[in-house]
């Protein structure tokens, strides 16, 4: 017996330490397309380049061109305030409106099911279709939208909504909240059913109601998960690219009017903007926009966490 024991031991360590391989796949996968991605655009940026060859090492050089060389300053600056608008604008035109609907599936209404999965049907679409067809339903000559402002005899409100740049990034802004505020709808709900009916039932006896149950007890208790889907609309604001390219292209028109980090980015990196720098002063601002990301969402878990403290 004595003689068995060791072999049994060494026998279940073994096993124990084969089950981390598992976790393998996973990490090579991470690894390769996050982790080197990440590094070698750092890397790239502390190079000056000619075409597709790096050259010789520059340290920040690049940086200092990104922030202050003319029209690379100019450009940052403007798209850098499109994607500060284009967050605020998540704010209110998606998690807003899809709080408030999270908070009327969570009441006492018939059909939730339904609408839970009407609201998430736009999430399965691919961003590119998404795009395609509101820019047909916003066409100013044949697009329904103005078709059907005609017709009610709103003809006045009908309006060029994306070669405007008045309304340009404000109706993108719109689109890509019908497109995601299914997400943030479920996200929502999961936290609002987490809330106990024995709180409500309390706060009831105490005198709360209305306004009052809402601001003191539903979003106080809600915050994490208005946490986590203010974080992923900050990530998604700052990362936005797609459907602005599919709806205005990649210099974000017109006059530049849609242009955020992302498309900038993508001129840099594979267009003429910088001529024959474009590799390191593309990265530069690949690094620069996960320098923001990361910070803004480091602070603003810290700051969540804190209010959860407190409450």
């Amino acid at each position: 017996m004595n003689g068995t024991k060791p072999a049994v031991i060494k026998k279940k360590n073994y096993t124990k330490h084969l089950v981390h391989l598992f976790l393998l796949p996973s990490l090579i996968f991470y690894v390769g397309f996050m982790i080197f991605p990440i590094f070698q655009a750092l890397l790239n940026s502390l190079y000056s380049w000619k075409g597709l060859t790096r050259d010789h090492f520059i340290g920040l050089q690049n940086f200092i061109r990104l922030f202050t060389e003319s029209p690379f300053k100019e450009m940052f600056t403007r798209a850098l305030g499109h994607n500060v608008i284009f967050f605020v604008g998540m704010i209110v035109c998606e998690l807003a409106v899809a709080f408030l609907l999270a908070m009327l599936i969570n009441s006492k209404i018939k059909g939730k099911e339904f609408f839970k999965t009407v609201f998430f049907i736009p999430k399965l679409l691919s961003v590119i279709v998404v795009g395609f067809l509101f820019s047909l339903i916003l066409n100013p000559t044949y697009g329904a939208l103005n078709t059907f402002l005609g017709f009610i005899g709103l003809e006045s409100l009908a309006k060029p909504w994306l070669g405007d740049p008045k309304t340009a990034l404000y109706t993108i802004i719109v689109v890509n909240s019908w497109y995601g505020f299914g997400f943030a709808v479920l996200i929502f709900l999961v936290g609002l059913q987490a809330i106990s009916a024995e709180v409500y039932e309390a706060a009831r006896i105490d005198g709360a109601s209305g306004l009052k149950m809402v601001t003191r007890i539903t979003i106080p208790l809600a915050m994490p998960s208005i946490m986590i889907m203010t974080i992923l609309t900050f990530i998604s604001s700052f990362e936005t690219f797609e459907l602005i390219y599919a709806m205005q292209g990649s210099s974000g028109g017109p006059y530049f009017s849609t242009d955020v980090l992302g498309l900038y980015f993508y001129r840099l990196a594979f267009g003429s903007v910088s001529g024959g720098d474009s590799i390191g002063i593309g990265s530069a601002l690949a690094v620069v926009l996960l320098v923001i990301i990361s910070a803004a969402t480091a602070i603003s878990m810290f700051f969540f966490q804190r209010k959860q403290i407190e409450h």
